[in-house]
């Protein structure tokens, strides 16, 4: 797909100037990696709202985590049983819940505005910047969780041409995909909410989908269930805010009511049946069948209702 592609080459380029010009790993890891990994859900919320199709936005941004938490934690887990390291559930589950609250309690007056996604992106910058304040995280520790998403440095040259390279494709495979979704969801006379809750969270969300089941093969259980969730993080905070941001308006109510909750009840249904399904703290191939049956209900209702 194009716009992984182009994610892929912006963020090599990108990595490798900043090596350039002297900075540190660290920072390279924390903020281009970091941010370029979610690029392209963070590019079509954007491109969505300056469209003038914010729903499709919105959509992708809860559609997108309602996708990892079924369809690729269920992928996953069925090419190769993950073993959920205890901290997931103890200290990243909670503040997930805690932000999606947030973010859910900022449109209860019925509008995303732009002092509210101003609001979710401030949150998201301090969380992407924090390991930088943290006494008690070395920076070799950060590194060793970066190490596996740092690409290879190019020289200069080659660096400046991919970084522009990808930047524009990135911009026009994701003007396409918003452009086919809204013009699917008119043609078909379906809500373009409903197009970004599927669709378009299923196109943005390939690159977790294939990271994702191909860590889970190769037994690298935190980066298969990191990955999703620090995607899932981003999702909520920075690829959310944008519709607020670039085209404040309303937020569709039902939105609100049906999908802000089946994401909050898929995030405690993975919490329960890695507790409790089959050996604890594995996330079995039964279990990875209830959360793909749980997409498809999900889906299927969407397009039904």
């Amino acid at each position: 797909m194009v716009l992984t592609w182009a994610a892929d080459k912006f963020i090599t380029g990108a990595a490798s100037i900043a090596r350039d010009l002297g900075v540190s790993t660290l920072v390279i890891g924390i903020t281009i990696v970091g941010f370029g990994t979610s690029a392209p859900e963070l590019l079509v919320s954007a491109v969505a709202a300056l469209e003038g199709s914010r729903d499709i936005g919105i959509g992708n941004a809860i559609g997108s985590n309602i996708t990892n938490t079924t369809l690729i934690l269920g992928a996953s887990a069925l090419a190769a049983p993950l073993f959920v390291n205890p901290r997931v559930l103890r200290r990243e589950i909670p503040k997930l819940l805690g932000f999606t609250a947030f973010a859910a309690a900022l449109m209860a007056d019925g509008s995303l505005d732009r002092v509210d996604g101003l609001i979710l992106f401030s949150i998201f910058v301090f969380s992407l910047l924090a390991p930088f304040f943290s006494r008690s995280r070395p920076e070799d520790e950060v590194l060793g969780e970066l190490g596996e998403e740092m690409p290879e440095p190019l020289p200069l040259r080659p660096a400046i041409l991919w970084t522009l390279a990808g930047l524009a494709a990135l911009i026009a495979s994701s003007w396409v995909l918003v452009w086919g979704a809204s013009t699917a969801a008119r043609a078909l006379g379906v809500d373009e909410v409903v197009i970004g809750l599927t669709i378009v969270a299923v196109g943005t969300s390939l690159p977790e989908l294939a990271a994702s089941v191909a860590a889970a093969r190769k037994g690298e259980h935190d980066i298969a269930v990191g990955n999703v969730f620090g995607s899932n993080m981003f999702n909520i905070l920075a690829v959310l805010a944008m519709p607020g941001i670039v085209h404040p308006g309303e937020t569709p109510e039902l939105m609100m009511e049906r999908d802000m909750s089946v994401l909050v009840a898929v995030t405690l249904l993975f919490v329960a049946l890695v507790l409790v399904g089959g050996r604890p703290w594995r996330l079995g191939r039964w279990s990875a069948l209830v959360l793909l049956a749980t997409y498809a209900a999900y889906t299927a209702y969407l397009f039904v209702v």
